[in-house]
């Protein structure tokens, strides 16, 4: 099937063409033969780098009117902004700006690229323009079972189809284990592939020694065993541990790195934390890869634009290992230096990135080989298993079309794991994705934001909203109503809903002013409980400061946690005794004294940044990553508006929230 066959306009049919897109592939073939540019609903389930977005395309550009593209990340949401903005005679918005607005000015283009949590916020606030919708394109559906992200994906996309019985669903997944499902929960056509446009063959090494699953076997020259990761790096996060890095481990990505740049190839080698991450990188860096791969103008270029982002330490580390041809990539980099490194990466100026795993799940950046370095990390109960879908995400950026002949997925173990690894993730199926709507936080922000924009006033009603839900599905009417009961009461006794009767069979339920100003800042209630608490205690407080505001926003759960080491602990404990007739919490009582220790510590820093302290000296301060500091900023600016709002909805005005969020 050819490009020109399709329902598409010339210009629209020349634009690809010039792209070298002329033949689909045959998962996009099947797309087309189950009706993706009819308005039908289809579920397709393909491996990376197979043609979904082209797939996208189509269900966009043959909808009867105004599409809607919603993706996980706001880095892929500009990615594909791009890309659909250069399709001629299309008109393209994306999201942007605050949580509390309506995002009206949306309205009237053909296609809004935008993330769930934006769309999400644009109907709590009343935004006409998702009535007007032909089609949802939903990217990287099976994030349906992420915990944070997930009960939003899937409220959203239930609402949407609630509202507009005619919309056409397309949603786009990696493989999993139960694509079936998702189909069956959207009424949708199922593709269903393993095709990819570069064969991909995935192998464990053990020493400098690979066993791949198509029976091929490669040998590498491991260099000597050395020591590394001794290092002090930025904030603990991306999974970060305080081991030091498996030596043998690491010469064995770097002989694997070494051979396929030596080859003409681009790596991307996967570390657990963002330390170990720039810890490979200048390990890489002593074997010479730019000129390897003869790049050394273009990485050394490269690296003066990362210089160019900040003058951090985190930048000029950067920097120093972007001129010999290797990247580090983690969520404590500012985005400017992730573009600079994914940039370079696309335009082959750097020949490796060393990344933690949300690389896995963010921008397209294929590689000829793949480098699994470790496969667990540190989480609540202690060092697990990676999930297989989230390797197989990794995995899955090997081969690049009309740049390889195949690709590589290599999974460095010991004589010891190599079985294990082996069965988990060369022959494992990835998991089957879950609804994490039960969780009762999630629960409780949608069935407020259900109350507060009047789309339900009784149980009843709001188990009508969430019949359409993946969770509904998935555990039926029983279980659904149960948790929806102990929402209720939970909104009820947090002051965001009220019962309007005292009667058990006949009341209402309608939203607090509390109620409806949280939903509506985008917060959730347990943030506006807490905001609300924070600042009638800061409104008696003799003397409330900028720190004070800070406080009472960086104790909620909305605002990320920023990692409080052993050393720092006592530290922060002694800043917090001595400001503590400022701080809003008594530091005796806390429901949870560690927990509150890191939200002094990121109200601290957050008060040092505008009181003057620069990026550099924060960063050195308190080891937190440039970028960690960003969404910081970015994360307080939206809670003290949240804060300002419902301030003025109880009537108490604590002037320091407002001195807090004009010096930020």
């Amino acid at each position: 099937m050819r490009v020109r066959d399709l329902p598409l306009s010339q210009p629209v049919v020349d634009h690809f063409t010039e792209r070298g897109v002329r033949e689909l592939y045959p998962p996009q073939r099947a797309a087309v033969d189950a009706g993706v540019c009819e308005g039908t609903d289809v579920v397709a389930a393909v491996p990376t780098a197979s043609g979904k977005t082209f797939i996208a395309q189509l269900a966009l550009l043959t909808a009867g009117g105004p599409g809607l593209y919603v993706c996980p990340l706001r880095a892929l949401a500009r990615e594909k902004y791009e890309t659909f903005a250069a399709l001629p005679g299309v008109d393209v918005g994306i999201s942007t700006g605050d949580f509390d607005a309506t995002g009206e000015a949306l309205a009237g283009n053909d296609v809004v690229v935008a993330t769930s949590e934006k769309v999400d916020s644009a109907i709590r606030n009343g935004a006409s323009w998702v009535d007007e919708l032909a089609c949802v394109v939903v990217d990287e559906v099976h994030l349906l079972g992420a915990k944070r992200r997930g009960p939003t994906l899937e409220v959203t996309l239930a609402t949407l189809r609630r509202r507009n019985p005619d919309l056409q669903t397309v949603a786009l997944s990696a493989t999993v284990d139960n694509p079936d499902a998702i189909a069956d929960w959207l009424d949708a056509a199922l593709v269903e592939s393993e095709w990819r446009p570069v064969d991909l063959r995935t192998g464990v090494a053990v020493g400098g020694e690979v066993g791949f699953d198509d029976g091929t076997s490669l040998s590498v020259d491991v260099g000597p065993d050395e020591t590394a990761g001794d290092g002090d790096g930025g904030e603990a996060r991306d999974g970060d541990a305080d081991d030091t890095d498996d030596p043998d481990a690491t010469e064995v990505t770097a002989a694997l790195v070494a051979d396929a740049v030596a080859d003409g190839g681009q790596c991307l080698a996967f570390v657990r934390s963002r330390r170990e991450a720039a810890d490979l990188a200048e390990r890489l860096a002593e074997e010479g890869l730019a000129a390897a791969l003869g790049v050394e103008d273009a990485a050394a270029a490269a690296a003066e634009e990362a210089i160019g982002v900040d003058g951090t330490m985190t930048g000029r580390q950067l920097a120093d290992c972007l001129r010999a041809g290797v990247a580090f990539h983690h969520a404590g980099l500012r985005s400017g230096h992730r573009a600079v490194v994914e940039s370079a990466f696309r335009e082959r100026d750097v020949a490796c990135i060393c990344a933690t795993p949300t690389l896995a799940a963010g921008v397209n950046v294929p590689a000829r080989r793949v480098v699994v370095r470790d496969q667990r990390r540190y989480g609540e109960g202690g060092m697990s298993w990676i999930p297989t879908l989230e390797v197989h995400q990794m995995c899955g950026r090997a081969g690049r079309p009309g740049l390889d002949p195949h690709g590589e997925a290599v999974l460095v173990a010991d004589a010891d794991t190599r079985e294990a690894v082996r069965e988990r993730y060369v022959e494992g199926d990835p998991e089957a994705v879950e609804s994490q709507l039960a969780d009762p936080g999630a629960l409780r922000t949608h069935v407020l934001a259900a109350v507060a924009t009047d789309f339900a006033a009784t149980e009843t009603e709001i188990l009508d909203v969430f019949e359409g839900t993946f969770y509904a599905r998935e555990t039926g009417a029983g279980g659904l109503a149960d948790a929806v009961a102990v929402a209720v009461d939970d909104l009820v006794a947090a002051g965001m809903v009220a019962r309007e009767t005292g009667g058990v069979e006949d009341y209402r339920l309608v939203a607090t002013a509390v109620g409806e100003t949280t939903s509506k800042q985008y917060v959730r209630p347990e943030t506006g409980e807490r905001i609300v608490a924070g600042l009638r205690a800061a409104a008696d407080l003799p003397e409330a400061t900028t720190l004070t505001a800070f406080e009472v926003i960086c104790d909620t759960p909305d605002m990320q946690d920023t990692y409080l080491g052993n050393a720092e602990r006592a530290d922060v404990y002694r800043f917090a005794r001595r400001n503590a007739a400022r701080l809003t919490t008594d530091m005796t009582d806390p429901d949870d004294f560690e927990g509150w220790l890191e939200s002094v510590k990121t109200a601290r820093i957050l008060d040092e940044w505008i009181g003057g302290a620069t990026v550099e000296e924060l960063v050195d301060r308190y080891r937190i990553g440039p970028g960690d500091l960003d969404s910081r900023v970015e994360r307080a600016e939206w809670l003290l508006s949240a804060a300002e709002a419902l301030g003025e909805t109880i009537g108490v005005r604590v002037p320091a929230v407002s001195r807090a969020r004009s010096r930020l």
